[in-house]
């Protein structure tokens, strides 16, 4: 049982599935339904629609350049069945499937971070340029009248340490 991949977007053609179109120079093209085909027809290329594989790597979306995708090539030499080469190969496919899904997980973590860390930035910026909005003009003020009323206490207690009296004028502070 052969698993192809479609043509136009990358995604897996299991068998009994898609569509199949042969070139007059007998090229062979494969599809995995009929939206790949058509655009295909409408000589569309992949790296500009959105939803292909191939726009996705060429965005930067997806990992593009790894070692373990050299794995992945069809190698059309024909071996003798052996029982060691076999179970070796499929070992072998174990791992370098787990090593490419870890690869994939941290490349996907990294752009993630990435995407957090712009979006800090522009929250600051909104703050910043914005910051009218948040802060009501008469905050200055407030902040200032406290600032003389303890500089006034604190003169008071000072004339009282001197031992002059001090009237109180029975103003509310707030």
């Amino acid at each position: 049982m052969r698993i192809e991949t479609c043509y136009f977007c990358s995604s897996r053609i299991y068998p009994g599935h898609g569509i199949q179109f042969v070139r007059n120079d007998c090229k062979i093209f494969k599809f995995c339904r009929s939206k790949c085909h058509a655009a295909f027809k409408k000589k569309k290329n992949p790296r500009k629609t959105k939803w292909t594989k191939a726009y996705r790597k060429t965005v930067g979306k997806e990992l593009a350049i790894d070692p373990s995708f050299e794995f992945e090539k069809r190698r059309n030499v024909p071996l003798p069945y052996n029982r060691e080469t076999w179970s070796k190969a499929i070992n072998a496919m174990k791992k370098v499937e787990t090593i490419k899904q870890k690869r994939q997980n941290n490349f996907i973590m990294q752009r993630l971070r990435k995407g957090r860390e712009l979006e800090n930035e522009r929250d600051i910026k909104e703050v910043q340029r914005d910051i009218s909005l948040i802060k009501s003009p008469a905050a200055g003020l407030k902040k200032a009248k406290v600032g003389e009323e303890q500089r006034i206490s604190e003169s008071e207690d000072d004339e009282e340490e001197a031992g002059m009296e001090v009237e109180d004028c029975g103003e509310v502070v707030l």
